[in-house]
């Protein structure tokens, strides 16, 4: 269950048309049908890690664009078993296992009088049935440990393969992140001696991609506001063997009063957005102010950037989301700052919306053309 204030869809209908908005979000329900994975250059060699995955069992195909992106097709839908017993997940639990993940303790919300051995539907929170699957743990026991498999998954919604437990990923060879997100930090595009900062770092697709770019020759500068998610990137960092980066616990809405020093010629920014582009989304409710309140807080990390910027430095900023307020309107700020908007060397979206100038330079991503995530980039100088 989508629910939107009719003030964010009556501006993108604007834009885009009713009947494209219709089917923008019609898409965000379901997943892309390729799920991306970024080869770590850094260890190997993107041919060979497809050589390998297919020789352990899975059908993968490289990309045409970027050397180290490679991709699995998603197969379904299927029809999913009827059980009598049902339990019902989390949103983002639920998202996970609506593409074969299994359902782990944590995401129960709640849950029928199971036992070990029953066979159970899935549900959401808003009551789609998501999978069919065995009951690994009593219920008492699923809220008393709130660790391990809950329910192993026998059927679901749509089938992604499982790579957490392969050799390639185990080995810090593989990373699975977006096909937007991917492409996000080729725009930015590191290169050896640069020394780069990633406001947002968490959950460390971005940093480990420009640290395997940079080949150990340059750094990265790391940030996130919570330790927890820093100590996630840290082992993301540690699993890829990658060494040019310095990781810190900091709100990067001041980094230019608490790292005085920091001078950057690059900066990538990803904030905390709306997210209303991730898919498979299947339950998601967000008001016109939540999407103001953002618009103002991703302002906050801008400036930021442009005084954390050396002079003709670049800025890239990303966001998942489709708004106007959040990205066109983000961006146009940063004009006012003192930013030049630049032409992207890869463009596999569309153009962005006519609010801005030079808007023809952005990119957008929409679900119903790309079949990616909905997604925005943009590549900002200062002057």
């Amino acid at each position: 269950m989508l629910e939107y204030d009719k003030r964010i869809l009556n501006r993108l209908e604007e834009h885009l048309g009713k009947h494209r908005i219709v089917q923008i979000l019609r898409k965000i329900r379901e997943p892309p049908s390729k799920y991306y994975v970024r080869v770590n250059t850094v260890l190997a060699d993107p041919e060979d890690v497809v050589e390998s995955l297919i020789a352990h069992g899975f059908e993968v195909y490289r990309d045409e664009l970027i050397e180290e992106a490679i991709y699995f097709k998603v197969e379904g839908p299927f029809e999913i078993p009827k059980a009598k017993l049902k339990v019902i997940a989390d949103k983002f639990a639920a998202e996970s296992v609506m593409l074969g993940a299994d359902l782990y303790a944590p995401g129960v919300k709640e849950c029928d009088k199971i036992r070990r051995g029953d066979r159970v539907n899935i549900l959401s929170p808003s009551g789609d049935i998501v999978a069919y699957g065995i009951v690994e743990m009593d219920f008492m026991d699923i809220f008393r440990f709130r660790k391990g498999i809950a329910v192993k998954v026998l059927v679901s919604r749509y089938r992604a393969p499982k790579l957490r437990y392969t050799f390639e990923y185990e080995q810090g060879l593989i990373y699975d992140q977006s096909y937007p997100a991917i492409l996000t930090t080729r725009i930015l595009d590191p290169e050896p001696g640069d020394i780069i900062v990633d406001m947002c770092s968490a959950p460390g697709g971005k940093t480990t991609h420009i640290a395997q770019l940079l080949n150990g020759v340059g750094i990265v500068y790391a940030f996130d506001r919570r330790e927890r998610k820093v100590r996630r990137v840290e082992e993301e960092i540690r699993r890829m063997k990658l060494k040019n980066v310095i990781v810190s616990v900091a709100d990067s809405r001041y980094l230019h009063k608490d790292f005085p020093w920091l001078r950057a010629d690059k900066v990538i920014l990803d904030p905390p957005c709306s997210s209303i582009g991730v898919r498979p989304k299947l339950y998601d409710r967000k008001t016109y102010d939540d999407i103001i309140r953002l618009a103002n807080y991703q302002r906050q990390f801008i400036k930021v950037a442009y005084n954390i910027l050396r002079r003709d430095g670049y800025l890239v900023y990303s966001t998942c989301t489709i708004t106007l307020e959040e990205n066109e309107e983000v961006i146009k700020y940063a004009l006012e700052l003192g930013m030049d908007i630049e032409e992207q060397s890869i463009y596999a979206g569309e153009r962005g919306l006519c609010v801005v100038e030079n808007y023809d330079k952005l990119q957008r991503f929409h679900p119903d053309f790309t079949d990616t995530p909905g997604y925005f980039i943009a590549k900002l100088r200062k002057l």
